[in-house]
């Protein structure tokens, strides 16, 4: 299929061969696997993943490249979902869902977020991601990539960075490295919060003048005996809190 890749729907098509097969080889799919891809484009990853699988799910925006997989693709082997990734309930598919893609890198932190909403329905996710995006999800405290994103992540998965991608793997070629990344969800968190909404609004107030101390961007929230009573450093900035450390500012606020 002739495809010109379009900037709004942020597509960098994968077409590097041995690529492919390390992420194949990377997601391991069985055939009874409940799997959807997300943004599966012109299939160099649907197809591999179709002859090891007895069905696939896909969810996919562009209506030209639906068109061309409803004839390209023998029919039952997969469910097309015309929808936008950032509005799909992924919970409708079912559980132990595993999800996959090659995500769009101008939205890919949001479709992160709403994953997370139907993270009890998912058994794992293998995602292409820019490289500093994966950084960033799996960056310890204390680390200049550490930030919201990596807490938030961290609170409710397990993550493993599993290898960098160049830019010449794909078309158009992007101007950034890639890298793919596997998370599994914790069947319990290892840092249980009272309140995930009230947890989600400290990190955000924490990180949202990440140069500041903890007493200046939680003083809506936590005093000087909140601090001493947590044992936690109101000089600090929210990058030196680890999980466990804002779990526990949350449970106690709760």
């Amino acid at each position: 299929m002739k495809h010109i890749p379009r900037k709004r729907f942020g597509q960098n098509f994968l077409t590097d061969k041995h690529i492919i097969h390390s992420l194949v080889e990377a997601i391991r799919p069985q055939p009874d696997d409940l799997m959807v891809e997300i943004g599966p484009g012109l299939g160099a990853l649907t197809q591999p993943l179709l002859k090891q699988l007895k069905h696939l799910q896909v969810v996919e925006l562009d209506r030209d490249i639906v068109a061309w997989m409803e004839n390209h693709y023998p029919a039952g082997s997969i469910t097309i979902h015309n929808k936008d990734a950032l509005k799909f309930d992924f919970c409708e598919l079912g559980k132990q869902l595993r999800v996959v893609g090659n995500l769009p890198y101008n939205i890919s932190t949001p479709i992160l977020f709403h994953l997370l909403v139907s993270v009890d329905h998912i058994a794992d996710m293998h995602f292409m991601l820019q490289k500093e995006v994966v950084e960033r999800m799996v960056a310890a405290p204390s680390n200049a990539a550490y930030g919201r994103l990596s807490v938030m992540l961290q609170y409710r998965l397990h993550m493993e960075y599993l290898f960098t991608v160049p830019p010449e793997a794909f078309e158009p070629a992007p101007k950034v490295e890639s890298a793919f990344v596997r998370l599994i969800p914790y069947a319990t968190p290892p840092h249980l919060a009272k309140d995930e909404a009230l947890l989600a609004k400290i990190v955000t107030a924490a990180f949202g003048q990440r140069r500041k101390t903890l007493r200046n961007t939680l003083k809506d929230l936590l005093d000087d005996a909140g601090f001493a009573h947590l044992r936690i450093d109101p000089q600090l900035r929210a990058e030196n809190l680890s999980v466990a450390d804002f779990v526990a500012i949350a449970n106690h606020l709760a």
